[in-house]
């Protein structure tokens, strides 16, 4: 592997893809699977709250909407799944492997020396914050930036889903805090870095895994 496959991707500097084709109406639907999604059920499954149905518990929460999610653009959408950027690991350029498995492996080392306590949490729990980071990129880089990307082009596509993303239905409710503005910009900026991740190189596991990460570290 030359030298500077290891760095080109700390630069947003994959190998040039070929852009995702989608039709209109693939594209519609994906727009309608995100309605569904955010904004039918809730990112946090508040229908059930409105129809007085318990909420069941967090993890499996979680996995139904990833694998709901997943199912639609599937079998409802009609596209495989490397269309919203779940790619085989063998089509993976050389300096998307290197940069996702130096961050990955930073990162953790990070998390941990910084919170040795990290590691005395429950296996379950900090797998159902990583399914939940991970859902969260599936939903907004995955369906809605593609779909979006398709329509109204790279920069608009993505800046708009990103706006959604920050003050649309997932977080919705930080405008009810005490400083929401720092918060907001917070989400806004690493939500644009995933974005722009994601458009540069096509790969969605990069970015589902590296919010994954961050989501299964911080959260409790």
């Amino acid at each position: 592997m030359p030298l500077r496959d290891h760095w080109r991707g700390h630069l947003l500097l994959f190998d040039q893809r070929p852009p995702t084709d989608l039709a209109p109406a693939a594209c519609l639907k994906l727009a309608l699977v995100f309605v569904l999604l955010e904004c039918v059920l809730g990112p946090r499954l508040w229908l059930l709250d409105a129809l007085g149905i318990a909420q069941p518990p967090a993890a499996i929460r979680v996995a139904v909407l990833l694998a709901l999610a997943l199912l639609l653009v599937r079998y409802l959408v009609r596209v495989p799944l490397a269309a919203i950027g779940l790619k085989r690991w063998s089509a993976w350029s050389l300096a998307e492997k290197s940069y996702f498995l130096q961050v990955v492996v930073a990162a953790t080392a990070i998390f941990v020396a910084l919170n040795p306590k990290i590691l005395a949490v429950p296996a379950l729990v900090l797998a159902t914050n990583f399914a939940w980071g991970f859902y969260q990129e599936v939903v907004y880089r995955g369906i809605l930036q593609t779909a979006l990307v398709q329509r109204v082009g790279g920069v608009a596509g993505v800046l708009l889903a990103n706006a959604i993303f920050t003050f649309g239905p997932l977080h919705f409710y930080h405008f009810s805090g005490n400083a929401p503005l720092p918060m907001f910009a917070a989400i806004f900026a690493i939500g644009l870095l995933f974005g722009a991740i994601f458009h540069r190189s096509g790969n969605l596991w990069i970015v589902a895994v590296f919010h994954g990460l961050g989501s299964a570290f911080l959260l409790r």
